[in-house]
C-alpha cells in the first residue's frame, strides 16, 4: 500500500490563557489508508430502554471535556443515603461568562433536584472531580482555580454535608494544592503547578473512617516536552467529620520515578495514568506512557504501567510494567502478491514490523474489579517499527493487571476476533471470517487491488485535522465503570466513522450521519471477562436523540443492579454528556468554528439486560507472554542464554534490538521444533563486533504471535 497522507502532530505551544488544556506534545506519524468497510455485527446487541430520556441541565457555553480528563464525574449514591446520583461538571452560563464548577443531585428516580454552581465566587474554575462516600453518601469535590494572589492555579476542595437528603450544604473551600510547589530533592525546580485533579475513596487505617485521595498533575515540565508527574493529597474522614465541617488533616506525597521523568534532561517520557484504590488499603496509578530520546527516536521499553503504593498510600511506590505490543501480519496487496503495508521507501514491511500498540488514549481512567484486578481502557492502533501508525485502525481494548499473579493481560472490547478464529491472536481487520489466516476479500481490479479492511474511528469527531492536527489527542475519552458487586461494568466511548465516511471520503450513503457523533456502550456481566456487542446511540437511529450531537460522554461510576431477567442480570446506567450545538470544540485552540454558540449539559439513564455469563470470575484471559522466557544470566557479560517455548513446530524469529529499535542481530530465523528451545547470544552484532554496555531487547515472533523482553549487558 502507498502512504497517502502524513499527519504529523508537532509539539503544540499554547499561550498561558490556554495552559490548562493539556498540550499534545510529540506524536507518532499517522498514515492514511482507503475508506475501508464497516464491521458487520455478528453477536446480539443487549436489550435496553430509556429509564430517563435525554434531559438538559443547563445551556453551557464551554464545549470541551465538561467532566474532566481521567475520572468519572457521575457517581452513584448508595441506597443507604437515598440512592440517585451526584454529578460535577464545568460550564459557562453565557458565551462571555466566567467558567464555573457545577454540582447536580439526581434522586433515585433520576429527577433533577439541584443543579447549580458549587461556590458563589465569580472566578475561573474547571476540570472538577467528585467522589462519593460509599457509607454515608456524602460527596467530596475538587477542581482547579486561582485561589490566591499569584498567577498559578490552585486545586481547591470542599465537601457537602448532605444532611437528611438535602444537597448543597457545602463546607469551607480550601486550597488543597497551593501552587507553585518546589520539587522534592534532588530537583531544584520551584515552578511546579499541579492541576487537573481526580479523587477516589478507599478504606482508612483508622477504624470507622475512610481515606480520600486527590491526585493532581503537573502542568509544568522540565524536560523536552510535557511530562505530567502527579502529586497526591490524602485525608481520613467519616460522615460526622463532613457534617461538622471541620478541617481534614491532609498529608502529601509524590511518585519519585515520575518526578524524575518530569526532570529528565536527556529522554522524554510522557505518562497517561489514572488513580484507583482497592478495598485493602492499596493505591494504584495505572495507565501507559511513551518515550523518546534526545533525537526524538522512540525508546523501546515496557509501556503499560501500574504504580502501586501499599499501606493506605503511606508505603513505597513500586512500578510493574509490560509491553502493550500485540502481534499482527502484513496482508498481501493482491492474492499471492507482496505485503500491502509499505515503508517510506515503498518496501513491504515484514510481519514482525507490524504490531498493535496503544495510541491516542490520553484521557483514560482506571478501575478495580471485584477480584482486585486493575482495568485500564485504551485504543490499540496498527503501528510500524518506523514510529508510524494507521489511525483508521484503532480498536478499543483494555489491559488488566492482577496483583496476585503479577501478570498483565489484554482483553478485546470492540471489535473482537471470532470465537472460531484459531490463527489470529487478536482481531485482524482483514481476516474476520473463515477461512482464517488469509485475506477475506479484495477491492479494486488487478493489478491495482487492495485488501478489504475493517476500519473504525473511535472519536467524537470525524476531522483529524481539528486544532492543528491534534483532534485525536484532545478528543479521545474512553471510560470504564467500576464493576458493581455483581461484576457488572460498562465501557463507553464514541465513534464518528459514518460521519467521516461522508465528510472526509464523500460517501453519499452516509449523508444522514454527516453531523452524527455516536455513543457506543459495551457491557460485561463478569468483571470484563466477556464484552457485548456495543449499544449504539445517535441522532439518526435513536428517536430520543433527534437533534442532539452528543460529545464528552461519561458513564456513572457503577451500574445500578435492578434484578434478573431469566438468567441475565439487569442494571441501570446513568450517563452525562454535552449536546454540542455546533459540532467541534470552540474552547480548544485554534477553535473549530468561529462563534461560541455553546450547547447543553445533559443526562440520561438506560436500563440494560446484560449478556449471560457462567460466573462473575473470568478464567479465560490469557497472559500476554507465555512463549518467551527471561534470559539468564541477566545482567550478563559477555554472553547470555535466551530460551523460548514453541507451542507447535514452526518458523521462529528471535532478534536483538537496541533501545532505538535498531536491529542488532538475528539469532534465529528458521523452523524450530515443539517445546523448549535455547540459544546463546555472545554480545556481538551482525557484523561480529562487540556491542557496548546497556539495555537491549530480544523479540520472538512465532506461531502468529510476537513477544518481547529486555536484558542488560554490563561490562
Amino acid at each position: 500500500m502507498k502512504q497517502l497522507l502524513l499527519l504529523t502532530v508537532a509539539l503544540c505551544m499554547l499561550g498561558a490563557i490556554y495552559a490548562e488544556i493539556m498540550p499534545p506534545g510529540i506524536q507518532k506519524t499517522a498514515v492514511e489508508i482507503p475508506q475501508g468497510v464497516r464491521m458487520q455485527v455478528n453477536r446480539d446487541v443487549p436489550e435496553w430502554v430509556f429509564t430517563k430520556p435525554p434531559t438538559s441541565l443547563i445551556t453551557n457555553f464551554y464545549d470541551y471535556m465538561i467532566g474532566s480528563y481521567s475520572g468519572l464525574p457521575m457517581r452513584v449514591i448508595p441506597n443507604s443515603a437515598g440512592g440517585g446520583y451526584f454529578i460535577s461538571y464545568m460550564g459557562r452560563r453565557q458565551s462571555t461568562g466566567t467558567r464555573r464548577v457545577f454540582y447536580t443531585y439526581l434522586d433515585a428516580q433520576c429527577n433533577v433536584n439541584n443543579n447549580n454552581e458549587i461556590t458563589n465566587v465569580q472566578i475561573h474554575e474547571g476540570f472538577s472531580t467528585i467522589a462519593v462516600d460509599p457509607i454515608d453518601g456524602k460527596p467530596l469535590y475538587a477542581w482547579h482555580a486561582n485561589g490566591d494572589t499569584d498567577t498559578q492555579l490552585e486545586v481547591q476542595f470542599t465537601s457537602d454535608a448532605f444532611i437528611s437528603g438535602i444537597p448543597g450544604l457545602f463546607n469551607e473551600v480550601i486550597n488543597l494544592f497551593n501552587n507553585p510547589y518546589n520539587a522534592p530533592p534532588p530537583y531544584l525546580s520551584t515552578d511546579n503547578t499541579y492541576i487537573w485533579p481526580t479523587a477516589v475513596i478507599g478504606p482508612s487505617p483508622i477504624a470507622g473512617k475512610r481515606r480520600v485521595y486527590v491526585v493532581a498533575r503537573n502542568s509544568v515540565s522540565h524536560t523536552a516536552a510535557p511530562s505530567e508527574n502527579p502529586f497526591f493529597a490524602y485525608a481520613d474522614f467519616n460522615g460526622i467529620d463532613i457534617e461538622n465541617g471541620g478541617d481534614l488533616n491532609w498529608s502529601y506525597m509524590s511518585i519519585p520515578e515520575l518526578d524524575a521523568w518530569n526532570h529528565d534532561a536527556v529522554n522524554w517520557r510522557r505518562p497517561f495514568h489514572a488513580i484507583t484504590a482497592d478495598n485493602m488499603g492499596n493505591l494504584f496509578y495505572a495507565g501507559y506512557h511513551f518515550a523518546t530520546d534526545s533525537e526524538n527516536n522512540s525508546i523501546i521499553e515496557e509501556d503499560m504501567d501500574v504504580f502501586m503504593c501499599s499501606n493506605y498510600g503511606q508505603g513505597t511506590w513500586t512500578r510493574v510494567s509490560a509491553f502493550a505490543e500485540l502481534p499482527s501480519w502484513n496482508p498481501p496487496e493482491y492474492p499471492g502478491g507482496p505485503g500491502y503495508f509499505t515503508d517510506a521507501n515503498d518496501v513491504p514491511y515484514p510481519d514482525s514490523a507490524l504490531t498493535w500498540g496503544i495510541a491516542n488514549s490520553s484521557h483514560l481512567n482506571a478501575v478495580i474489579d471485584t477480584y482486585g484486578r486493575i482495568h485500564v481502557p485504551a485504543l490499540w492502533a496498527l503501528q510500524t517499527n518506523e514510529s508510524t501508525y494507521y489511525p483508521s485502525m484503532q480498536f478499543v481494548k483494555s489491559f488488566i493487571y492482577d496483583p496476585g499473579t503479577q501478570q498483565f493481560t489484554v482483553r478485546e472490547i470492540y471489535p473482537q476476533k471470532h470465537l472460531q478464529d484459531n490463527v489470529n491472536q487478536y482481531f485482524t481487520p482483514w481476516d474476520y471470517e473463515e477461512p482464517w489466516g488469509v485475506v477475506d476479500g479484495y477491492g479494486g481490479t488487478a493489478p491495482n487491488q487492495y485488501p478489504l479492511i475493517i476500519t473504525e474511528w473511535p472519536f467524537p469527531h470525524w476531522d483529524a485535522t481539528a486544532h492543528t492536527d491534534a483532534m485525536m489527542f484532545h478528543y479521545n475519552n474512553i471510560k470504564l465503570s467500576e464493576p458493581n458487586d455483581y461484576g457488572m461494568m460498562v465501557c463507553v466511548w464514541q465513534s464518528s466513522l459514518r460521519a467521516r465516511w461522508y465528510n472526509y471520503y464523500s460517501d453519499p450513503d452516509y449523508s444522514a450521519y454527516a453531523n452524527a457523533p455516536e455513543i457506543y456502550i459495551s457491557v460485561s456481566p463478569n468483571n470484563g471477562g466477556i464484552w457485548s456487542e456495543p449499544i449504539v446511540l445517535n441522532r439518526v437511529d435513536t428517536p430520543q436523540l433527534a437533534g442532539i450531537k452528543p460529545m464528552w460522554v461519561y458513564p456513572a461510576d457503577k451500574v445500578i443492579y435492578t434484578g434478573m431477567q431469566g438468567n441475565q442480570k439487569v442494571g441501570k446506567l446513568g450517563l452525562l454528556f454535552y449536546n454540542d450545538f455546533t459540532w467541534g470544540s470552540f474552547a480548544n485552540q485554534p477553535p473549530y468554528h468561529p462563534i461560541n454558540d455553546g450547547g447543553e449539559t445533559m443526562i440520561m439513564e438506560l436500563q440494560i439486560v446484560f449478556p449471560f455469563a457462567q460466573s462473575n470470575e473470568d478464567d479465560g484471559i490469557p497472559a500476554i507472554s507465555n512463549m518467551l522466557l527471561q534470559n539468564y544470566p541477566n545482567p550478563f557479560n559477555p554472553e547470555t542464554t535466551i530460551s523460548f517455548d514453541m507451542p507447535a513446530s514452526g518458523n521462529a524469529n528471535l532478534s536483538i534490538y537496541n533501545v532505538k529499535g535498531q536491529l542488532v542481530r538475528t539469532l534465529v530465523n528458521e523452523t524450530r521444533p515443539f517445546g523448549r528451545n535455547s540459544v546463546v547470544w555472545n554480545g556481538k552484532d551482525k557484523s561480529g563486533n562487540a556491542v557496548s554496555s546497556g539495555i537491549y531487547f530480544y523479540r520472538l515472533s512465532a506461531n502468529g504471535r510476537s513477544e518481547r523482553k529486555k536484558m542488560m549487558l554490563m561490562k
